[in-house]
């Protein structure tokens, strides 16, 4: 039996500080029914911004 996705859905992480770079993680809809924001490193800009997520 195959796990179902629709728990855990694939989510863009897109960085605020308006570079374009994207990081890409499962989300649980159960404990974050929210938007996901999380401190991610931005190569782009070397150093740590919010990214957020659907």
């Amino acid at each position: 039996m195959a796990r179902s996705t629709e728990s855990r859905p694939v989510v863009k992480l897109r960085s605020t500080a308006g570079t374009g770079f994207t990081y890409v993680t499962r989300k649980n809809r159960r404990n974050d029914p929210d938007r996901l924001v999380l401190k991610k490193f931005d190569p782009v800009v070397p150093s740590s911004v919010c990214s957020t997520g659907r």
